[in-house]
């Protein structure tokens, strides 16, 4: 099926507009995703986890074939073998080759799928990610470049779903995967103006996150900036867990004053801005059994800015099984690893 019109995020993008492009036979459908607070964490029964059990249900034997997979399924073929699928992540990648707008789902299949998407994200970020979205792939319709894939068996014991496409990997595990924050690792990015973005990254939907953070550069004295400041950033897809030993590249939050701490817990909640309440709430879940921020180190890169600005468009919070790791050159890739055990694994590739 082909979508005539791509989504106007300027108009706020809605059930309803989605609706009217994949056709009326839809309508009929419930909005299972319509956002509401739950208790912490996610649950099989939070809206978003009912819609993946009513799309689940609905799938036909052939569809389950090629986007249903076992829980620990293991993917061998290709050139670039993925190994564990269900924990793969990267900055550009299709789980499945069957596109959501595409004639392979039904009307109100790709409907359900809609609303799995605007559960996860909270609704003040719905227009802003669609806009992403679009600019990221060319100007095309929502769902036209978006695969999706589920793991296990929703309603049974552990399952998930999880949604990629380019500069957004995003999962819906009513959290039955043990010890992580939103499902496993996540990622999502914004190339607003092309591939090379100019400093200030003008047109970013996420390029506020760095701002609030360089803001705290700002405060550090020049000790603290000398140990905050690191010349060369890692590898983008470099975000598997070090575990309690510390380590941690940076300035300690330990060592912060308490007004930088609480300026860093504001950039930490405007991290955490896009995603549905239940999925801050476990992710801050995951940093407390850690220890909290004051086990964590934040980090700047030299190496990546931008117009030498002095302005950090590279930068790092890290902590025992916790990294949120914002590369923004030559524009936005953000890697985020979260759990509340660091031995787990990750599973990622940039």
């Amino acid at each position: 099926m082909r979508q005539e019109k791509p989504c106007q995020d300027c108009d706020g993008v809605d059930r309803r507009s989605f609706l009217k492009a994949v056709g009326a036979g839809a309508a009929a459908l419930p909005l299972f995703a319509e956002p509401k607070i739950h208790a912490v964490p996610p649950t099989r029964n939070s809206p978003p986890e009912t819609a993946v059990l009513a799309l689940f249900n609905s799938l036909s034997d052939e569809q389950k074939q090629q986007v249903c997979f076992a829980w620990n399924h293991t993917d061998t073929a290709g050139a670039t073998p993925r190994g564990l699928l269900r924990t793969h992540t990267s900055n550009n990648w299709n789980i499945t080759q069957q596109f959501v707008a595409s004639d392979f789902f039904t009307r109100n299949q790709q409907t359900i799928i809609y609303d799995i998407f605007r559960g996860i994200i909270h609704p003040d970020w719905h227009s802003r990610i669609t806009r992403q979205l679009r600019e990221d792939n060319g100007g095309r319709a929502w769902g036209t470049a978006q695969s999706i894939a589920i793991f296990g068996t929703p309603g049974a014991d552990q399952f998930e779903f999880v949604m990629t496409g380019r500069h957004m990997t995003l999962r819906c595990d009513g959290n039955t995967t043990p010890h992580v924050a939103f499902g496993g690792p996540i990622f999502y990015g914004h190339a607003a103006n092309g591939s090379d973005e100019t400093a200030g990254h003008p047109g970013n939907i996420f390029w506020e996150q760095a701002r609030r953070a360089n803001g705290i550069y700002r405060m550090f004295d020049d000790r603290q900036r000398e140990r905050a400041l690191i010349e060369r950033r890692p590898p983008e897809a470099a975000v598997g867990f070090r575990g309690t030993q510390g380590g941690f590249p940076g300035l300690p939050v330990a060592d912060m004053s308490s007004d930088q701490k609480d300026e860093l817990r504001s950039v930490l909640n405007c991290l955490l801005e896009p995603y549905r309440q239940e999925d801050r709430d476990d992710a801050l879940q995951c940093l407390t059994r850690q220890g909290g921020l004051d086990r964590c180190s934040l980090a700047y890169y030299r190496d990546g800015d931008i117009g030498d600005d002095g302005e950090w468009d590279n930068w790092r919070l890290e902590g025992p099984s916790f990294v949120w790791y914002f590369r923004g050159e030559p524009h936005v890739h953000v890697w985020v690893n979260i759990a509340d055990d660091p031995s787990v694994a990750l599973n990622a590739r940039g």
